[in-house]
């Protein structure tokens, strides 16, 4: 039955099933072989000692397709990103789809072609995956569940606990630029300016910041929901640091800066999503600072603060005017369904 929308009989697992995803899903995302289609993927680990990292995430965007990407980019880079802020080197990926009754297949077609595109430019391989269709009106277009593995081919130790007193706080680059798109774009704000998603893979980056900092990294973290100002208070709650950030030193561009303005937003709390907080020894933060500016995804890498001592769990911000500003959690939903 020749048709260019998901129907519900493609969720069925029968004729219409297999046509879906021997036509489309797997030829597209991966090209696994018909004999090699099985309930599970068997995995050669490239080392054959180290740890492993496991990292799961779902993604439910709206809009699906934004300025700078769409939901199917943003589902690979977002679990490459949360593997190699573990300082793990992506490896596996799995994808599990939920599609609504209706998704025109040209826009699936759309989605996983990204996905295709944003595995291969990360390195990670897509292994296995689950389809499934819910009735019109019992999601929204698509949502995407996926998984991650990843090696960790080294000894070094990256947690949100390992934050030290003295201490730099490094950014790779501005802030604000996915929660903004996001918004803009759904609630059809028309802005007089190219504000886009920074969706991307990070993990040539971590790769790069290793190597110049080794284990004087002590901490990697991806500021998403709840952004840089959310993700720093919990290094602070989990180290048991006071943290300081100084205004003057965040880079922000214009266009986010202006909107956020408008809308009273604060770009501190605003969703990244191609965007790493970096913790790491003083004597170590210019050689590690040099490498970021190196990488493309890391040449408006920017010292945004320090650890200034064991304490209470405070991150403060030195404004402009010089005075002090206290920063909590997001509290509330500021953005919602930014990933």
């Amino acid at each position: 039955m020749p048709t260019d929308i998901i129907l519900l009989g493609h969720g069925s697992g029968g004729k219409l099933s297999h046509q879906l995803l021997d036509d489309l899903i797997i030829p597209t995302l991966s090209g696994v072989a018909l004999k090699d289609q099985n309930d599970a993927a068997i995995l050669t680990a490239p080392s054959h000692h180290g740890r492993l990292a496991f990292t799961t995430d779902s993604y439910v965007v709206d809009p699906i397709f934004f300025p700078g990407g769409n939901i199917g980019d943003l589902a690979i880079n977002g679990t490459v990103n949360d593997l190699a802020m573990s300082g793990a080197r992506p490896f596996a990926i799995s994808v599990g789809l939920i599609l609504e009754e209706g998704l025109p297949f040209a826009e699936l077609r759309r989605i996983l072609e990204s996905m295709r595109v944003a595995a291969s430019q990360a390195g990670v391989s897509i292994v296995t995956g689950d389809t499934k269709v819910v009735p019109k009106g019992k999601a929204d277009k698509i949502f995407i569940n996926t998984a991650g593995i990843g090696i960790l081919d080294h000894s070094f130790i990256l947690t949100g606990s390992g934050a030290k007193p003295g201490d730099k706080i490094l950014i790779n680059g501005t802030i604000g630029d996915h929660g903004m798109a996001i918004l803009a774009k759904r609630e059809g704000l028309d802005l007089d300016s190219d504000i886009c998603s920074d969706c991307a893979p990070l993990n040539g980056l971590v790769e790069d910041i290793l190597a110049a900092g080794g284990d004087a990294v002590h901490v990697l973290r991806d500021p998403t929901r709840g952004g840089v100002a959310t993700t720093l208070k919990e290094i602070a709650r989990q180290s048991g640091t006071d943290l300081l950030l100084n205004e003057t030193e965040l880079p922000v561009k214009r266009e986010v800066n202006g909107v956020c303005s408008i809308l009273g937003l604060d770009p501190l709390y605003v969703a990244n999503e191609g965007k790493l907080l970096c913790i790491v020894s003083a004597e170590k933060s210019g050689d590690v600072l040099a490498a970021m500016h190196s990488h493309p995804y890391g040449r408006e890498a920017a010292v945004i603060g320090e650890v200034t001592g064991i304490g209470s769990a405070r991150l403060s911000l030195r404004t402009a005017i010089g005075g002090l500003r206290s920063i909590e959690m997001l509290s509330g939903e500021q953005l919602p369904r930014i990933c």
